[in-house]
C-alpha cells in the first residue's frame, strides 16, 4: 500500500508503551481499517483485564498511536494475537519495531520461543516474521472466517536475542521447526485460541 509521504517517521520517534483500556477508541480505528473481521471493545477490553497470560502495547509516534500487538505468555511459550499498523504509517518500520518489542518482552517473562498465524495471502507480514527468524511449520485450513483462507503457522524457536535475524531482502537461518507445510501438524491453542490470529505488520 503507498503511504503518504507528509510525516517521515524515524525508528528514534517511534515509542512503545503497554496498552491501556484509554487506547483502546484508537486501538478499534485501526483494527477497523486493517481486519475484515475486527475484535469488539469488548474483546480487546477482556484481554486486558481479565487474561492474566496476556501482554498487548501500543507503537506511539508522537501523541499519535499508529500500532499495537499483542500475546499470550504461557510457561516458556509465547503465541502472537495480533499485530497491526496505522494503514497510514505502514512501510516504515513500525511491525518491525512492534515485534521486536514483543519479543523482548517475552524473553523476560521467561518465553524462549514464538509462534503466530498469518494468511497465506498476507505476503508482506510473512516476509517480516521470516526475517524474524519464524518458519512454516504447518496449515490451519480454513482459519479466517471472513473468506475461509488458510493460515500459515509460523514458529521461532529462539528468542535470544530479540528481533530480526535477517537483512530485508536475505534468507533467515533455518531453525529446527522449519518442517515445511502439513496440515495439522500443531494443536488449535495460544494464538489460534484468541479472538483472533496475528496478521500483518
Amino acid at each position: 500500500m503507498a503511504l503518504s509521504h507528509d510525516v517521515q517517521s524515524q525508528p528514534g520517534e517511534i515509542r512503545i508503551d503497554p496498552m491501556t483500556p484509554g487506547d483502546l477508541p484508537l486501538v478499534l480505528a485501526i483494527e477497523r481499517r486493517s481486519f475484515p473481521t475486527p475484535w469488539s471493545e469488548r474483546a480487546f477490553a477482556s484481554e486486558l483485564r481479565d487474561n492474566l497470560y496476556a501482554d498487548y502495547i501500543v507503537a506511539r509516534h508522537g501523541d499519535r498511536l499508529v500500532g499495537y500487538a499483542g500475546m499470550w505468555c504461557i510457561l516458556d511459550e509465547a503465541h502472537v494475537t495480533t499485530i497491526a499498523v496505522d494503514p497510514e504509517f505502514r512501510g516504515r518500520g513500525i511491525g518491525n519495531r512492534l515485534l521486536t518489542a514483543l519479543e523482548e518482552r517475552a524473553l523476560r517473562y521467561g518465553c524462549r520461543r514464538m509462534t503466530l498465524e498469518v494468511r497465506v495471502s498476507n505476503h508482506v507480514a510473512q516476509r517480516l516474521y521470516l526475517r524474524h527468524g519464524f518458519r512454516p511449520c504447518g496449515i490451519r485450513r480454513g482459519y479466517y472466517v471472513d473468506n475461509g483462507e488458510d493460515a500459515i503457522i509460523m514458529w521461532r524457536d529462539r528468542l535470544d536475542p530479540p528481533g530480526p535475524v535477517a537483512a530485508e531482502g536475505e534468507d533467515a537461518p533455518r531453525t529446527g521447526r522449519d518442517a515445511g507445510l502439513q496440515a495439522g501438524t500443531e494443536p488449535a491453542t495460544g494464538a489460534g485460541a484468541a479472538p483472533g490470529g496475528s496478521e500483518r505488520p
